[in-house]
């Protein structure tokens, strides 16, 4: 008997030995409390659907709709397909497509292997860490609007730091937002000065984390830092890294203000991403249904990549628990 009572968990027990009334009475209590929590969140909810939930359906029904401005605004009438047909038979939006992905890949490939750099310096810091993360926070915490004007003004074939730069190199004042490339890689470079910070606090965070006494017994074993870094760092924080770049991934794709500001998506439609495509053609040129399809696209896209990402992480993750 003492044996079967000491095997049987002592939350069974006590719940046996309860009244049945003390037991009906909680249930009662915890379901009055779940729905005064639908009370309280209700509000909040209905604000998340009005600025969110409903415009993407109703983003989904006009790119399936044959729109037609008028003086007053716009009319849906029946359903079509010529938005998507109009939309994959563009130019612009295939140009639009294949820059948004090289942009995405460089950009976020770039801020991970910078940021985590910066975050394996600042993880070995003691006394400055927190005034180089006030420092290394600065650019992050920059409106990009207000960002891409400080870069509007150093790109400036005038009088800007990069041409004083270029000259004093006897490189010439080449326009840097004035051809293809170099404004590709100039938008390039002002997105990663911004937002690699924020993969270096995330990565940061996620060494702070590590256990230590694996570091130790490397240590004891004769593991030098390189070797560490590869065989435990590393795959300790991957976890880490992919949501990192999972945050990259849905911001890049999103691109807008940054080259709707910088070079209006120019030169030519150079670095016009999906989502500036999307403002031209609903804002600029009142394709409303065009543009619904450009905005419905981007985000299956964006959706797709995330899945499949986190499948191939998910079983990079078993093979290194497996082996």
């Amino acid at each position: 008997m003492s044996t079967d009572r000491a095997a049987t968990p002592p939350s069974l027990t006590s719940r046996r030995t309860l009244p049945p009334e003390t037991v009906r009475k909680k249930d009662v209590n915890r379901r009055r409390m779940a729905r005064l929590g639908w009370y309280f969140s209700t509000p909040a909810l209905l604000v998340v659907a009005a600025v969110t939930i409903f415009p993407v359906v109703f983003s989904l029904v006009m790119s399936f709709s044959n729109v037609q401005v008028l003086g007053s605004g716009f009319q849906l009438s029946g359903l079509t397909l010529g938005n998507f047909h109009t939309v994959f038979g563009s130019v612009k939006w295939r140009y639009a497509l294949g820059f948004t992905v090289l942009y995405t890949v460089v950009t976020v490939t770039v801020e991970v292997v910078l940021g985590t750099m910066i975050a394996l310096v600042l993880e070995h810091l003691r006394a400055l860490r927190g005034w180089m993360m006030a420092l290394l926070l600065i650019p992050w915490s920059l409106i990009t609007v207000i960002s891409a004007q400080l870069w509007n003004y150093i790109y400036d074939p005038t009088y800007g730091a990069a041409d004083a730069i270029f000259s004093a190199v006897g490189l010439g004042h080449p326009v840097i937002l004035g051809s293809n490339a170099s404004a590709v890689i100039a938008m390039m470079v002002a997105d990663i000065w911004k937002t690699t910070p924020f993969v270096a606090i995330i990565v940061l965070a996620g060494l702070v984390m590590l256990p230590g006494d694996v570091y130790e017994a490397a240590e004891v074993d004769g593991s030098n830092g390189w070797q560490t870094f590869w065989r435990i760092t590393l795959p300790l924080l991957r976890p880490t890294i992919a949501l990192a770049v999972l945050f990259r991934i849905l911001q890049a794709f999103g691109l807008f203000d940054l080259p709707f500001v910088l070079t209006q998506g120019g030169p030519g439609y150079a670095t016009t991403s999906l989502a500036v495509l999307g403002y031209q053609a609903m804002f600029t040129n009142l394709s409303f249904g065009p543009g619904a399809a450009v905005a419905v696209t981007t985000a299956a896209l964006v959706v797709i990549g995330c899945i499949l990402f986190l499948r191939v992480f998910r079983a990079q993750v078993n093979e290194g628990e497996g082996s």
